[in-house]
């Protein structure tokens, strides 16, 4: 769920960085795709122009249609995959906080989302309508964990981070954890 968790002023508030979309893996993909989209485009150029521009190897043996047409436009599919990954990379989608303060009453949860009116998602209430803090944990093919804040009045509020799920062991400390701060049961275990 989060990347740190504190609490401070004399146990009264609690915040909990949440991990949007810098991770490592997708750092790690947006790289891949830039590279292999990177060769296609140039393989493609390479084959119009008959003009090596690729090291590896020597791409103005190959015949421009259909074999660089086709190279250059995956690349080009690849270039326009590898730029929005960038992009959502840039812009922290999903990345946040989860901000719970005791002595002024109120919660706030904050995302980063796409730009355009709704870019910032951010919910505040008070701590007395929260209900429970529960656990929902799918088992299978994709599995599921999350930590879910129940408030009156409103839907069940994800606070965990979107992608890889968090361990059991994870889950359930950082569930005791917050139900204990705002002194509330801990549903789904």
């Amino acid at each position: 769920m989060t990347a740190s968790t504190t609490i401070n002023k004399g146990d009264s508030l609690l915040h909990q960085n949440v991990l949007g979309s810098r991770r490592f893996s997708n750092y790690w993909w947006a790289t891949i795709v830039t590279l292999g989209a990177s060769g296609f485009l140039l393989a493609g150029i390479s084959s119009y122009l008959k003009v090596n521009l690729l090291i590896v190897t020597d791409a103005t043996q190959l015949i421009f249609v259909p074999q660089g047409l086709v190279m250059g436009l995956y690349g080009t599919a690849g270039v326009l995959l590898a730029s929005y990954l960038w992009l959502v990379i840039l812009w922290d989608v999903g990345g946040g906080y989860n901000e719970f303060n005791q002595e002024t009453g109120k919660f706030k949860i904050f995302r980063w989302g796409f730009p355009g009116k709704n870019r910032q998602i951010e919910i505040e209430n008070r701590i007395q309508d929260v209900q429970s803090v529960r656990i929902s944990i799918k088992e299978g093919l994709n599995p599921q964990r999350a930590l879910y804040l129940k408030v009156k009045g409103r839907r069940d509020i994800p606070l965990t981070r979107v992608g890889q799920p968090l361990s059991l062991a994870d889950l359930e400390t950082q569930g005791a954890e917050l139900a204990r701060f705002l002194a509330v049961p801990l549903e789904g275990l």
